[in-house]
């Protein structure tokens, strides 16, 4: 699944209007005509925005920006913090609404252009550079000199805070933190936290208790230089991970809303205390009087609790800057009690899998390969008969998975895309602009699977007729950009994206290219985008141990879109002289599609490496599909998986030289 916060310019296109039973594709809207043309997907946003205006006023703010993500920067949010979608109509996971007496406007990447078109009325403009200059920018030119302009301390980061500070200083306008939200006040039937009480992961599935989680945090404090006395872990899914716990309140996503100050002789776990039950209580506290023992605190008394804590003599509090909140900066005097890094060590550790992670990682994605070819298999045979729709094929491949052990559900909302659907990265059907499969059509599916040993992610473009030379070379392409990351061989320590142009080559070699970016981590029963592992300027370096997506693709605008994403642990490669030196074993088992690789593209090097690749799915799901008793699965898998002729390859450069030589000694003989 494809990062929204790695997206640059993707290229754009209207849904065509192909129809799907009485339901047509419908157009975006029309502000210029009179009345305005406004699709049936359209929210009415007047009334929020004028008790939201009355809001500001009371406030003497005279904008009011509006992130969508929530009080610990997550990518991911639940449905209480889905302002941006109660103000604009907006469902997209990723933009920022700025609203001013006068006008409103929402900017979110390209993604998402065509979708906001379709789901906000006249009231909003869209805008379409995402940067924070360019908000600023429009705030300067709406916003009178010298008056303010607020924003919920709790949505914003320190870097963010900073960043709009900067883009508009010596411009008149200030910032004005309000930390009471002027959003909630008008939302009269905002969405409660999840009640449910939060659950402890078995045994089978840990290596490391939270206990031993605990000491190793504070060895990492212990020999931090600069000396920290405590460390505060605002990310879900650090909490997630410290303590082996999970919960439901994000979408698709085991996370619980929670903070952790941990400091080298007390802990404190901030979480909503009715969730706490007495067999969670029992587990957090078996040490207690003693060390380590937690204190379950209120969530809502998280920032009072703090600035208890930093009143104390010698305190210095570790801050990760990437996933904690400007709140938190305000209550702390002076800021040299304070040190930070962009992550915290809870996440930077948590990248790096134990054994038993690895193992039940790896698992998890062998029973996930099997529900994978029982969708890929049974489309082949339906979509012929125009029996499916991108809607069923994505409730198929949901119930697919259901059906494996420890299965908790998908782990984003499944990407099923046909034809020129799939030319937008990120759409997802919906009944209004769902289509058919059919053998004309390229078809994606990008989707995943949340299992208690862990969690997968895995892409596949098809085609059931005939594609065309395009379709097929583009396709090569991107398979080659897929094995040369995956095959390469660099020193640990190494920046992905120092890499990251492995997986363009081959597309830049014939003027293609694709504007996401190449791939993120994935976690043990987590996120299906686990920061910071990737291959981005802002990930970390790669260590051997760590899991992320390879996933290069192409889209050609309102025809089709190709993506091949895998997920990949880095192992210890054998080198012939030099130790410390890694490279990627592919744990995702699902062949590509056969018709669609020009195995004429291919060097010698990466036919070997996509027959070896074969070869394991052979080994390693055979044996899975005889267990679930799955004979015309492990057919169908067998027929996929047959290995490639390696005369069918790209002739090598020594073989060329081979070639001509013959040829010439052949024509003096003659």
């Amino acid at each position: 699944m494809l990062s929204w916060g790695c997206l640059l310019a993707l290229s754009l296109a209207a849904l065509t209007g192909t129809k799907v039973g009485a339901a047509d594709v419908p157009s975006e809207r029309n502000c210029s005509t009179s009345p305005p043309y406004l699709p049936n997907t359209v929210k009415n946003t007047t009334v929020q925005l004028q008790k939201l205006r009355e809001q500001m006023v009371s406030l003497n703010i005279s904008a009011y920006i509006i992130p969508n993500t929530d009080a610990h920067l997550s990518e991911y949010i639940g449905k209480p913090d889905t302002r941006v979608t109660f103000m604009t109509g907006f469902e997209g996971s990723a933009g920022t609404a700025v609203v001013t007496q006068k006008k409103a406007a929402l900017w979110t990447d390209s993604r998402y252009w065509v979708q906001a078109e379709r789901e906000m009325d006249c009231n909003w403009d869209l805008e379409k550079d995402v940067s924070i200059s360019s908000i600023a920018q429009w705030l300067i030119a709406e916003v009178p000199d010298g008056k303010q302009i607020g924003f919920d301390p709790f949505l914003f980061s320190l870097d963010t805070q900073e960043s709009y500070s900067i883009n508009l200083q010596s411009s008149g306008r200030s910032l004005k933190s309000v930390s009471d939200n002027p959003v909630d006040k008008v939302w009269t039937d905002r969405p409660k936290i999840p009640e449910e009480a939060l659950t402890i992961l078995p045994d089978r599935v840990i290596e490391r208790t939270w206990e031993m989680k605990v000491e190793q945090m504070r060895k990492i404090m212990d020999d931090n230089p600069y000396g920290p006395t405590a460390l505060l872990l605002s990310a879900l899914d650090e909490n997630a991970w410290l303590f082996n716990m999970r919960g439901q309140d994000i979408p698709y996503h085991p996370f619980f809303y929670s903070y952790t100050l941990l400091a080298k002789d007390e802990i404190w776990l901030f979480i909503h205390p009715q969730r706490a039950t007495e067999e969670l209580r029992k587990y957090l506290n078996a040490s207690c009087p003693g060390n380590p023992c937690v204190q379950i605190k209120d969530y809502d008394k998280v920032l009072e609790e703090l600035k208890k804590y930093v009143a104390r003599p010698d305190i210095k509090l570790w801050l990760g800057t990437e996933y904690t909140n400007y709140a938190v900066y305000e209550i702390i005097k002076p800021m040299d009690k304070i040190m930070t890094t962009s992550y915290s060590p809870a996440l930077t550790t948590k990248a790096v899998k134990d054994e038993t992670e690895q193992r039940i990682l790896r698992e998890a994605h062998v029973r996930d390969a099997v529900a994978v070819m029982q969708l890929l298999m049974y489309l082949e045979k339906a979509v012929p008969e125009g029996k499916e729709s991108e809607l069923s094929a994505a409730d198929y491949a949901n119930e697919r998975r259901s059906e494996q052990k420890d299965s908790r559900g998908p782990s984003f909302a499944t990407i099923s895309a046909s034809g020129p659907n799939a030319a937008l990265a990120h759409y997802n059907p919906t009944n209004d602009t769902n289509r058919m499969l059919t053998v004309d059509e390229m078809f994606l599916i990008d989707s995943g699977g949340q299992y208690l040993d862990g969690t997968t992610d895995i892409t596949r473009t098809v085609h059931w007729g005939t594609p065309t030379e395009m379709q097929r070379e583009a396709f090569t392409r991107v398979l080659m950009g897929n094995i040369e990351i995956s095959r390469t061989i660099f020193p640990s320590g190494t920046k992905g994206v120092n890499m990251e142009m492995l997986a363009r080559r081959a597309l830049w070699e014939v003027g293609l290219n694709y504007g996401h970016g190449t791939g993120h981590g994935v976690g043990n029963y987590f996120g299906v985008h686990e920061w910071p592992v990737g291959f981005q300027s802002n990930n970390i370096a790669f260590k051997s141990g760590m899991f992320t997506s390879i996933e290069p693709g192409y889209y050609k605008t309102n025809d089709f879109g190709i993506r091949i994403e895998d997920i990949a642990v880095t192992v210890p490669a054998k080198t012939k002289y030099g130790n410390n030196y890694l490279t990627f074993d592919t744990v995702s088992l699902v062949p590509y599609d056969r018709k669609l690789i020009d195995t004429s593209l291919l060097s010698p090097e990466q036919l070997d490496w996509l027959n070896a690749y074969y070869d394991t799915i052979r080994k390693v799901m055979g044996p899975e599909l005889d267990r679930q008793g799955l004979e015309n699965e492990k057919d169908w898998m067998l027929k996929n998986t047959q290995p490639f002729s390696a005369s069918s390859g790209r002739v090598s450069s020594s073989s060329l030289i081979l070639i001509a030589l013959v040829f010439a000694l052949l024509h003096n003989i003659m």
